[in-house]
């Protein structure tokens, strides 16, 4: 949830002066005003006194409503409440809407409308009544859409009108809240996968428990230490009291590539391959953040998520928070500048990254290079490719088999690759990922407890 904070309006008190408050004046108080500055005139070339007088009250009437509602002094605070302030593309979210008369006169009649952006629906509008003083009036109202990204709602806006209609005077809060629509996500089934494993030995890649370097070579006794950790070889050569050290527990990391060149996807829209391909990334990441790995969003710009903790994997990081920050990322990524997957192999080619998830588009033969090289500095590689032409309008057979030799690449390389179509559900292709990679990677360690379990 979020909450924007309170904003006090002022009714007697704009910067616009009074030609603000005269631009105020409604249809009705301007017919009025014209009707009675045209009966004085009349009145005056006529030389009726009785037409002059109701000239002069159908024109002062207008201009008394905007005096009185300009120098109307009473204040309202307004706060707004997202429920919830983060939601799946698809579907709704709840903006709830308070208003809190402080002063110590009761209010008229109010109109209260909100600015939203127009993918999220219509602009809504509420029209309260007296608010006595120290009242309160809450009205809500619902928000969906079918892109994802960041909204802005806001800022609230107030309008004031007087008994007769005559006047209107918008009074606009300061604070706006931000939506933020994430892709939607799938979940997907427990399956083994070839790739890094967890618990305690001599793994490539070890995260500590506790503080400090990775111990591979006995130390000197501590008071305290169990003596049943004494390492009598050590202690007879060095000649003194030597223990073994802890063996660190094994992290297993995982690495989710998402490919995001504009060359490599064809067609725009909710149901499109890009979309498809953020869409399976989001529900990667959340999958492997639930089952205990180290995780880390990467892009084909080189650009790594959330940065933090060691190798820029959100090790350090509570799971909900990791996801948050790397859904946030999703829900505004756009297709990249070009300049093919490169900067991503540069950034996994430090080695030891544990299992790589990648959502690739269409591959030419140097970006299907490229992407063969990246498998050979990881535990295990996944490879979810979509044919975007197939998303569009077909594909011809010369254009399928060129995509087949890629594909054959790409296996030979050590990837287990799984061609994405139209209409396909990632949870469907996760398990078969798991069937090919079970196979593939016999002899290596599946993931922790519940990934490396079978559906």
């Amino acid at each position: 949830m979020a909450a924007s904070g309170a904003v006090a309006v002022d009714g007697g008190d704009d910067k616009g002066g009074v030609r603000a408050a005269l631009g105020g004046l409604t249809t009705r108080g301007r017919s009025f005003l014209a009707a009675g500055i045209a009966a004085a005139v009349c009145a005056y070339v006529l030389g009726q006194g009785d037409l002059l007088r109701v000239g002069l009250l159908l024109a002062v009437l207008p201009l008394v409503s905007v005096t009185v509602l300009y120098r109307t002094r009473y204040r309202v605070t307004g706060t707004r409440r997202l429920s919830p302030s983060r939601v799946p593309a698809g579907s709704e979210a709840r903006v709830h809407l308070r208003m809190d008369n402080v002063s110590r006169l009761p209010t008229g009649l109010l109109m209260l409308q909100d600015r939203v952006p127009y993918v999220l629906g219509p602009r809504p509008r509420f029209v309260l009544d007296r608010v006595e003083a120290g009242g309160r009036r809450e009205v809500s109202y619902r928000v969906r859409s079918d892109l994802r990204g960041r909204y802005p709602l806001g800022p609230l806006q107030l309008r004031l009108s007087d008994p007769f209609g005559m006047c209107e005077l918008t009074r606009s809060f300061s604070a706006y809240d931000t939506l933020v629509v994430i892709p939607r996500t799938e979940p997907l089934p427990p399956v083994p996968l070839a790739g890094e494993s967890s618990g305690y030995g001599e793994g490539r890649q070890r995260s500590l428990a506790l503080a400090g370097d990775d111990d591979v070579i006995p130390r000197g006794y501590r008071y305290g230490d169990d003596l049943r950790r004494v390492h009598w070889r050590s202690t007879a050569r060095y000649g003194e009291l030597m223990v073994r050290r802890e063996e660190q527990p094994q992290r297993a990391r995982c690495t989710v590539l998402l490919d995001t060149r504009a060359a490599a996807y064809r067609g725009t829209g909710p149901d499109s391959a890009f979309e498809w391909a953020v869409s399976g990334a989001a529900s990667a990441l959340v999958h492997m953040l639930e089952r205990g790995f180290a995780v880390r969003l990467l892009t084909d710009s080189g650009n790594a998520v959330p940065g933090e903790g060691e190798g820029g994997f959100a090790a350090t990081q509570a799971a909900a928070d990791a996801a948050g920050l790397m859904m946030d990322t999703l829900a505004e990524i756009e297709h990249s500048d070009g300049g093919g997957l490169s900067r991503a192999h540069d950034v996994l080619r430090g080695g030891g990254e544990g299992l790589l998830i990648a959502f690739l588009g269409d591959l030419d033969e140097e970006q299907t290079g490229m992407a063969a090289r990246m498998r050979e500095r990881s535990g295990g590689a996944v490879a979810f490719v979509l044919d975007s032409a197939a998303w569009v309008s077909g594909e011809s057979p010369a254009t399928r088999e060129a995509a087949e030799r890629r594909l054959r690449l790409l296996r030979e390389a050590g990837w287990t690759v799984v061609p994405v179509r139209p209409g396909a559900r990632l949870a469907d292709l996760w398990q078969l990922a798991g069937r090919h990679g079970a196979v593939a990677g016999s002899g290596a360690a599946a993931g922790p407890a519940g990934f490396g379990g079978r559906s």
